[in-house]
């Protein structure tokens, strides 16, 4: 598929401004996969090249945590293999059933994250105790990575609460890990849809730049201000995945609500 110098420039926008917000409090996919399909790239074909460009860009923002000294990538190892292994499951069941059986949890749980960030206290810029260990702790991981690969939206803000909430850790440290936690599932779903052949590589790369440049920006943003930055976008991004999810008449979620 050849798409003119515009609309890969459009799209080059559209993976900016999806990094920047990504880095920060997922939903990037919000803006992405709407400007691919836009384009006129097929829905399968717009998913697989959304996971290329996203995969790159939530790495770069990986480094970008990593070097700031937020991640620990040793302790948290196994949740994120989790992620890995339950994207892989997603992405081979959805070619086999509907994701609509899977989408019509999301806007609730979407709804309750908002929820959470809204009224819970003060949120500590500091660790707290964790709640539950690593092997529960990977083990929701993995459901969210089998959620990533099966369906998406919303995935990054799923990791972040888990980090928050069970994890014990920050704000700007959940949202690091939660980065590690993406990527990993976003590779998972990528190289499975590439047995496939549904990459658009040259559209797809292309978005990549422009994304890492984002993530990178939005990295440094969330390390700056911390949760008063990343608390109200985590507030709005969940509520406008919920809508984009009710609203969009192509979206499963909207099928499997109103048929």
């Amino acid at each position: 598929m050849i798409l003119s110098p515009e609309i890969i420039a459009f799209l080059m926008i559209a993976g900016f401004m999806a990094g920047v917000i990504d880095s920060m409090a997922g939903g990037g996919g919000l803006i992405t996969l709407p400007a691919l399909m836009a384009a006129g790239v097929p829905p399968v074909g717009a998913v697989a090249t959304n996971k290329l460009q996203s995969s790159l860009g939530t790495f770069g923002a990986c480094i970008a945590y990593a070097r700031a000294g937020h991640m620990d990538l040793k302790t948290y190892r196994w949740p994120i293999i989790a992620a890995f292994a339950g994207s892989v499951g997603g992405a081979w069941l959805v070619q086999r059933v509907s994701p609509s059986i899977l989408a019509g949890l999301m806007p609730a749980l979407l709804i309750a994250i908002a929820a959470y960030f809204t009224f819970s206290p003060k949120i500590s810029e500091i660790d707290r105790h964790q709640r539950i260990g690593i092997a529960a702790l990977s083990l929701l991981i993995g459901g969210i990575g089998f959620y990533d690969g099966f369906f998406g939206p919303g995935a990054g803000a799923f990791y972040t609460t888990i980090f928050l909430a069970l994890g014990g850790l920050s704000l700007l440290r959940s949202t690091a890990q939660a980065k590690a936690a993406n990527f990993a599932s976003n590779l998972a779903g990528l190289l499975t849809m590439m047995v496939g052949g549904h990459v658009l590589w040259m559209v797809g790369l292309a978005m990549a730049v422009a994304n890492i440049v984002g993530a990178q920006i939005g990295a440094r943003l969330a390390m700056r201000f911390g949760s008063r930055l990343i608390r109200p976008l985590l507030i709005v991004m969940s509520l406008a995945l919920t809508a984009k999810m009710l609203l969009d008449p192509k979206n499963p979620i909207h099928l499997y609500l109103f048929g």
